[in-house]
């Protein structure tokens, strides 16, 4: 299996921060080291722009069978959060996708149903954002011969209208667990997963079959010590962060060799578990920096 990799580098205006020590954005050349990126995105790009020329690419493909991924890839306080979630006004690539997917699908023949999930993978626990639980209930993996990895008791919601899930939506980001450091003063401390199930409907209206899977990632943020400053839990967080983080990338690394290994070793953290369909079953995969 060839994984099928965009990159695309969203460079963030300054923060308050940053302005009151009146520092300045700077390049600099580490290397000889050549680096090619599908699209950049300077400080001045829109919400919109960043969506309509990543992610909105990957609809027909989803909408033709094909699983996609999108994640967000970066520092502590580079941004991610804003990209994929946004706020009011300034809608990131999760509203924005459901919003245009809805768009797609309405008055489709046959009928497609659009499903969605909302986890976070905190310190190697998942946690359902969607049910209200107590940030002590973890949910469970198991293997099926059949499915996969499956988590168990993770609620999926199915809804007539975009509405109904961007509510949903909010409802899940409310329950994430965030903390401050000294690089971000609201740090996400894990790893977001919506993810988005598409089936095809019989002529009744009963489900017919699985069609494919869109997952819209917003990962917690790649930490050194020295520039975070955390001790103690948040040190803790900072290194599973990381672990999870590097068998993330050990995965995609190994997929996207032209002369990929016969097997993938996804069991190295949850995230890459719970990803493997999706990694290593006929993927599209953008990535945001």
């Amino acid at each position: 299996m060839y994984l099928f990799l965009k990159v695309a580098i969203r460079v963030r205006p300054m923060n308050a921060r940053e302005k009151r020590n009146s520092e300045r954005a700077v390049a600099t050349v580490l290397d000889d080291n050549l680096l090619a990126f599908d699209r950049v995105f300077d400080e001045r790009a829109t919400q919109e722009q960043v969506f309509d020329q990543t992610a909105r690419l990957l609809i027909d493909d989803v909408l033709g069978g094909t699983n996609a991924t999108v994640f967000a890839y970066g520092a502590t306080g580079s941004g991610k959060t804003h990209t994929m979630q946004g706020k009011d006004g300034s809608l990131g690539i999760v509203p924005q996708m459901l919003a245009a997917l809805f768009q797609r699908i309405s008055g489709s023949d046959p009928a497609i149903a659009v499903s969605m999930s909302y986890i976070e993978i905190y310190n190697e626990t998942v946690r359902d954002l969607l049910s209200g639980a107590r940030e002590s209930d973890y949910l469970e993996l198991r293997e099926d011969p059949h499915r996969g990895t499956v988590i168990v008791g993770m609620e999926q919601v199915e809804a007539e209208s975009v509405d109904v899930l961007l509510n949903h939506l909010r409802q899940g980001n409310r329950h994430r667990i965030t903390e401050s450091t000294a690089a971000n003063s609201v740090s996400s401390r894990s790893h977001a997963v919506v993810q988005l199930v598409l089936s095809k409907k019989s002529a009744k209206g009963k489900k017919q079959h699985m069609l494919s899977k869109l997952s819209l990632i917003d990962l917690a943020g790649s930490e050194r010590a020295a520039a975070t400053q955390n001790v103690g839990l948040r040190m803790l967080e900072g290194s599973m962060i990381n672990r999870s983080l590097l068998a993330l990338g050990n995965c995609i690394n190994a997929l996207s060799s032209r002369a990929a290994p016969a097997y993938v070793n996804y069991r190295d953290s949850k995230l890459t578990r719970i990803l493997k369909d999706s990694l290593g079953g006929g993927l599209q995969a953008a990535e945001r920096s």
